[in-house]
């Protein structure tokens, strides 16, 4: 598992600039602890405002959450259109599987505020969060190429998604080393993402949708 990172000190915030102050300072706790080291009380000491203050932009711990989970994908999404767009021998679905396995690995306590939080079991359709995670997924649907008849497509990007999910967990609670297979992680992963768009080409084939193009 990648070394945690040093604490980076963050400065106090500008003048009208305490909502944003807040979610990055979040973030940046959620970076070395995860969601459980975000506080709003510990936040307001750190930026040197009143405890008070940040209630004004957030009713609650939860409403934090939610808009540094939103800052959180909207990071992940970056990292996933710079992942497809980079030129490259390995098929699309490929590059967006690698890239969040690493994403896992490298920020895991951003990982685990996205995806192994309560944050997301409540979130309203159409709120920020809703709309970022909504993106990630669209990505992981834009990667398997062209569509697939039905839910086919849907169905497959869901496999690869949680596929890759359960190796990043499992892979950071140690749980995951590959010896007894004799394989690494991101061989792992590589036979998920071949395994995924096999499946995909059988179902398009026999839907006469002859053969897409993943690269």
């Amino acid at each position: 598992m990648p070394p945690r990172l040093d604490r980076k000190p963050v400065n106090t915030y500008h003048h009208g600039d305490l909502r944003d102050a807040l979610v990055q300072a979040a973030l940046a706790e959620a970076e070395q602890g995860g969601p459980e080291a975000i506080s709003l009380k510990a936040l307001a000491k750190q930026l040197g405002v009143s405890q008070p203050a940040p209630y004004r932009h957030f009713a609650d711990r939860e409403a934090l959450l939610e808009a540094v989970t939103a800052e959180a994908f909207r990071q992940f999404n970056a990292v996933l259109r710079e992942a497809v767009g980079r030129p490259s021998k390995q098929s699309k679905l490929s590059r967006i599987a690698r890239a969040t396995l690493d994403f896992g690995l490298r920020r895991n306590g951003i990982y685990r505020l996205m995806f192994a939080s309560r944050t997301m079991a409540a979130v309203a359709k159409g709120s920020e969060l809703s709309n970022a995670k909504m993106e990630a997924f669209g990505l992981v649907l834009q990667a398997l190429g062209d569509p697939a008849p039905g839910f086919q497509r849907e169905r497959h990007a869901l496999t690869i998604w949680t596929g890759v999910h359960g190796v990043v967990m499992l892979a950071e609670q140690g749980l995951l080393t590959g010896e007894a297979a004799q394989i690494s992680i991101e061989e792992l992963v590589e036979d998920l993402v071949k395994q995924t768009e096999l499946a995909l080409s059988v179902a398009i084939k026999a839907a006469g949708g002859g053969v897409r193009a993943t690269g």
